[in-house]
């Protein structure tokens, strides 16, 4: 089937003049889950994952993703004919220097600039001037070829009350334009939908998983444009809006919008998150390239953000012991799948009063298939659990008053000495993480160290970074921190700040074997300051068992030990109240110390 369609593609793509057409996993936004309409790769490729880059031409094609998809990757290309790019691997070129590499003087690349990011696209047109390359970047070749293309998305909004944001609409605006001043500009095109859903507190469904709705916003120093559909629009958003004095445009008139406007206006653009076309439309403005005010404005979450934030993630965490309580004593008495296993943990989100949506599909991978990052069980192909090995559930909830991730791997039975010491050090380091202390300043890089190091020291990695940024009811991975200890080219760091919550997950993947991962929530807090400077700590907002039956206490030091023994008093402390007698006493010998 995917031979085929690339047969099609090719086609297409000669009788148009391409030689070469690229397909990122991307929406009109950059964003990085996509509704089902835009998984134009996915259908050329049946490459499944969140990220990852499709180049086809007349001789070939080649699919570029990262580290937590190259097992999986490997396995869904397997007969394409579709050769796979290990990004940041040894010797594996980026897409700008295989295009640059490969492509022939007087050659069309092409692409829909739409899903590109300006970014991107102006790295692509560095190929060298004298190829004299030529750019198509107005043209969805998909368009035709996907017959049963999912429709346009276009879900119901909702408003997130102030109460609930803890800032109104007028008070993120005027730090906005405070920003704005600082950096010398006068206008904001926004195109991240996250972005704008916090600025102004709605919230859709055109993601899956993701509370946001596909939108544009253009803001001056007096008047701010929100170009949505207006069908997503609800008789209460319509009115809180208006109310706060946003004009509502209808979401396709951005174009003719930034086409009129006078050339020279001063405008901030972050163009790792706006599309290419959106670039080329601008090119008579001053642009100022800068961050968008917005990312981390909404990364710093306020007070009232943090107390609902800890609220809803000891709800979910009791949620969480549940669930791996039931696995433990179901496993070997009945038949589990991975898919049963991933419906009782979403059943048990499903339950909590604040409850919206999942924040992602669950993960529920058991064995071999745990060392796929991002497995998916289908109905197709699903494992059935065994009193042997181990699962692994990576999963999350949006609430009213919250967006959770966490992961557990859980011991089902009989596992190998290996297995032990991969779990141990695994933990280790997502402890010695949790302990961090460090002076203002510092961004993620200086802190991956102390989450690789267990694992480092017997050379073994993890092929990812060790943690991202997470929103307040929004997606599960936010901007701009981040724990890793590599950047891609372009990428910016940034510096930690107090409020910021951020995922904490180290891992041992080994193919065709197992793979583990635990992860909690942490949130960034201010500690001591003194001559040397603003000190500052995490404070862990996950409270789920870390599995003794995997613990090889011999491979802990002393303070790590310690710092197991801490955690699970606290988790008992804390979950044991919402737990009936049977889950507790449980509970009490799972926390027990080392």
């Amino acid at each position: 089937m995917i031979k085929k369609r690339l047969e099609q593609l090719r086609e297409k793509m000669a009788a148009q003049g391409i030689d070469f057409y690229l397909m990122p996993t991307a929406d009109f936004h950059n964003s990085e889950y996509v509704n089902d309409y835009f998984k134009v790769r996915e259908f050329f490729s049946g490459f499944t994952g969140s990220n990852g880059t499709l180049v086809v031409w007349q001789e070939g094609a080649a699919l570029w993703t990262d580290g937590r998809y190259f097992i999986q990757a490997e396995r869904e290309l397997a007969g394409s004919g579709i050769e796979l790019m290990r990004m940041m691997q040894e010797g594996v070129p980026t897409i700008a220097e295989f295009l640059e590499q490969n492509m022939q003087e007087g050659q069309t690349l092409g692409f829909d600039g739409r899903c590109v990011s300006a970014q991107s696209g102006m790295e692509y047109e560095k190929t060298p001037r004298e190829k004299k390359i030529s750019f198509v970047y107005e043209v969805d070749l998909a368009e035709k070829l996907w017959e049963e293309r999912p429709p346009f998305p276009c879900g119901q909004t909702f408003v997130i009350s102030d109460q609930v944001a803890g800032k109104a609409i007028a008070e993120k605006l005027s730090q906005v334009r405070a920003q704005l001043r600082k950096d010398k500009a006068e206008n904001l095109f926004l195109a991240k939908l996250d972005d704008i859903m916090w600025l102004y507190n709605i919230r859709g469904c055109d993601v899956e998983c993701n509370p946001v709705a596909l939108s544009y916003t253009y803001i001056t120093m007096e008047e701010c444009y929100l170009f949505i559909q207006k069908n997503a629009l609800t008789k209460e958003v319509e009115t809180h809006l208006k109310e706060n004095g946003v004009l509502v445009k209808e979401y396709d008139t951005v174009w003719s919008f930034l086409e009129s406007l006078e050339p020279g206006q001063k405008i901030s653009l972050d163009k790792r998150n706006a599309s290419f076309r959106v670039c080329k439309v601008l090119e008579k403005q001053k642009i100022i390239e800068e961050s968008s005010p917005t990312e981390l404005l909404k990364a710093k979450k306020n007070p009232t953000e943090l107390k609902y934030i800890q609220e809803i993630y000891l709800k979910d965490s009791v949620a969480v012991t549940k669930f791996i309580y039931w696995v433990k004593n179901a496993i070997g008495k009945q038949t589990i799948t991975e898919l049963d296993a991933a419906e009782y943990m979403d059943n048990l989100r499903r339950e909590i009063p604040e409850f919206i949506d999942l924040s992602f599909p669950t993960i529920s991978a058991y064995g071999p298939n745990a060392a796929m990052m991002h497995y998916e069980a289908t109905e197709e192909s699903h494992a059935v659990l065994e009193p042997k090995g181990m699962l692994l559930v990576d999963s999350g909830g949006q609430y009213m008053g919250g967006t959770t991730d966490v992961t557990r791997t859980i011991v089902l039975g009989e596992i190998s000495d290996e297995v032990k010491k991969h779990y141990t050090l695994t933990a280790a380091g997502m402890l010695e993480l949790t302990h961090a202390r460090w002076i203002y300043g510092c961004t993620g890089r200086n802190l991956d160290i102390l989450a690789r190091k267990p694992l480092w020291d017997m050379e073994i990695d993890y092929q990812c970074g060790t943690g991202h940024g997470i929103g307040y009811i929004l997606n599960v991975h936010e901007g701009p921190q981040n724990v890793r200890w590599r950047f891609a080219p372009g990428t910016k760091e940034a510096v930690i700040e107090e409020g910021m919550v951020i995922s904490n997950e180290p891992g041992v993947y080994v193919a065709g074997s197992h793979g583990i991962r635990i992860e909690n929530i942490v949130v960034a807090k201010n500690d001591s300051k003194n001559d040397y400077g603003q000190f500052m700590h995490f404070e862990t907002l996950t409270y789920a068992p870390i599995d003794l039956e995997a613990i090889q206490v011999s491979l802990l030091t002393p303070k790590q030990r310690e710092y197991l023994n801490e955690y699970h008093k606290t988790v008992y402390e804390k979950v044991s109240p919402f737990l009936n007698e049977e889950e507790k006493t449980w509970l009490l010998n799972a926390t027990k110390e080392v």
